[in-house]
C-alpha cells in the first residue's frame, strides 16, 4: 500500500506485537514508562477554554448534555495533536533524505525522535490511542503540503509557519488544562517545537524563495487562512451534535457569544507576523489582496 508522508492509514501492530514491546522499551529508556491509555472520556479543558461559558444555549443545556459537548470539543483536540505529531515523524524523516549536510541530517533525525516521544505522550491521553483516519480538513491540507518535492515550501510552510502556530497553539492548550500530568506534557513539548521552529527559520534564510514557490505558498497559505477566518466551527459542530441542528439565526448567535470575529483576528494577525520577512513581501501582499488576513463576520462563519 502507499502511505502517504503524514502517515495518518498506517495502520498499528496487534499488542502483543514484539515490535511494540522493543518500542515500549526504547521509549521506556528514553522518556519513563508511558501509562495506560486513559478509560472514558475526561475533560481536561473546561467551558471557559472554548468560551462556552458565553454561549447561553449552552449554559441553559443540562449538564449531562454539557459534559458531552465538552467531551467532544477535548477529543477532538486531543485527536488532532495525535495526528500532527503522527505527520511530524514522517515529515521530519522526509527532511533527513532532503538534508544537504551531516549536521541538518542529523537535527532532523533528533527531531524525528522528538514527534515519536510527543506521539506516545498524546496516545495515552485518548479514548482510542490507534487512531487510522480523520475528517479534520486542517489535517488533510498538512497532509498535502507534505507530499511535495519543493523544499522551500516545506521548510516555509510546515517548520516556520505551522510550527511557529503549534508554539502558540501548544503554550496556549498547557496553560488552560485542567489535568496535571497532560498540562505537564503539552509544556515538555514547547522546547522541542521551538526548536524545530528555529531550525526552520535558520534554513529559510538560506534559501530564496522562487516566483513558482511563491505562487504554490500563496495558494497553500490562502486555504490555512480561510480556515482560521471562518472561527471555531468545531465547538459549534460540537453543540448541533448534542443539542440538534441550529437555526442560521442560533448559528450567528453562537458564533457571536464565542467571540468568533475577535478571536479569529487574533490568530491571524500571529499568522501574519509569521509570514512576513524580507523574502515573502510578495506573498503577504497576494494574500492582503485577497482579504485572507480579516476575519469572518459571524454571518459570514455560517455559510462557510
Amino acid at each position: 500500500m502507499n502511505y502517504k508522508i503524514t502517515g495518518f492509514d498506517i495502520p498499528h501492530t496487534s499488542k502483543e506485537d514484539k515490535l511494540r514491546r522493543i518500542l515500549d522499551s526504547a521509549l521506556e529508556s528514553k522518556i519513563g514508562k508511558i501509562k495506560p491509555s486513559i478509560t472514558g472520556n475526561l475533560i481536561y479543558w473546561n467551558a471557559e477554554h472554548f468560551d462556552l461559558h458565553k454561549v447561553e444555549i449552552f449554559t441553559a443545556s443540562t449538564p449531562e448534555e454539557q459534559t458531552i459537548i465538552l467531551e467532544l470539543c477535548n477529543q477532538t483536540l486531543l485527536e488532532e495533536a495525535y495526528f500532527i505529531e503522527k505527520a511530524g515523524i514522517g515529515y521530519m524523516a522526509k527532511m533527513v533524505m532532503l538534508a544537504e549536510t551531516t549536521e541538518e541530517r542529523m537535527l532532523y533525525a533528533l527531531f524525528s525522535a522528538d514527534e515519536v516521544t510527543h506521539l506516545a505522550q498524546i496516545s495515552s491521553f485518548l479514548t482510542n490511542p490507534e487512531l487510522v483516519s480523520t475528517n479534520n480538513a486542517f489535517l488533510h491540507l498538512l497532509a498535502d503540503v507534505a507530499e511535495t518535492s519543493d523544499k522551500s515550501v516545506l521548510i516555509f510552510v510546515l517548520q516556520v509557519i505551522l510550527e511557529g502556530w503549534g508554539l502558540t497553539h501548544y503554550r496556549n492548550l498547557a496553560k488552560n488544562c485542567q489535568h496535571t500530568e497532560l498540562k505537564a506534557v503539552l509544556q515538555s513539548f514547547l522546547e522541542d517545537e521551538s526548536r524545530h521552529h528555529a531550525t526552520g527559520v535558520r534554513l529559510c534564510e538560506q534559501i530564496s524563495i522562487e516566483h513558482q514557490t511563491q505562487k504554490t505558498i500563496i495558494e497553500i497559505l490562502a486555504s490555512f487562512l480561510q480556515m482560521v477566518q471562518v472561527g471555531p466551527q468545531g465547538v459549534v459542530t460540537a453543540v448541533e451534535q448534542v443539542l440538534g441542528s441550529l437555526s442560521r439565526q442560533q448559528k450567528i448567535t453562537v458564533f457571536q457569544q464565542l467571540g468568533a470575529e475577535s478571536h479569529s483576528s487574533t490568530r491571524l494577525n500571529l499568522l501574519r507576523n509569521l509570514i512576513t520577512n524580507p523574502q515573502t513581501t510578495a506573498i503577504v501582499q497576494e494574500l492582503e489582496e485577497r482579504n485572507a488576513f480579516t476575519p469572518f463576520s459571524p454571518q459570514q462563519c455560517t455559510t462557510s
